[in-house]
């Protein structure tokens, strides 16, 4: 189900690629607001390499990297005495949401096209927004956001 904040959410998403940012700083960039808004926007560069699937390696999805980069954000550990249960739970889940969604994880696999082609850069397209629907509904479900 898309509420009015999973459609505003997707539509940011969109709007960044279009701009040329990469799937995972495209990701940061739309959610650093909601989860985190002490962050700079500066940290977007820590989002950069997981674009293409981790350097162009076609491995881990960047729309599912950027988006557990929110779930630390939200969720993550600042010290090692803190539990790792909530951000390991949290992540595991949007893991599996994305992978029932999609299929899979991994960014070749996902686009099956060569990187920076218009197919794979529409298949992105797609991929990104929908996994921003995804991430904002579990935020909300999780009450990290508020609707």
């Amino acid at each position: 189900m898309k509420n009015t904040l999973s459609q505003k959410a997707m539509e940011s998403v969109a709007e960044f690629f279009d701009k040329g940012y990469n799937c995972a700083e495209s990701t940061f960039l739309t959610f650093r607001p909601y989860v985190a808004p002490e962050l700079s926007d500066d940290l977007v560069k820590l989002a950069t390499p997981f674009g293409g699937g981790v350097g162009c390696a076609g491995c881990l999805c960047g729309a599912l990297s950027g988006a557990i980069m929110i779930l630390g954000a939200a969720k993550g550990r600042t010290n090692s005495d803190m539990s790792l249960d909530p951000p390991y739970e949290l992540s595991f889940e949007f893991h599996d949401k994305f992978k029932a969604e999609f299929g899979e994880t991994c960014c070749r696999i996902l686009t099956r096209n060569d990187f920076g082609s218009k197919e794979q850069v529409e298949a992105c397209h797609i991929i990104i927004t929908e996994s921003a629907g995804i991430l904002m509904n579990l935020l909300i479900e999780r009450g990290i956001v508020n609707p």
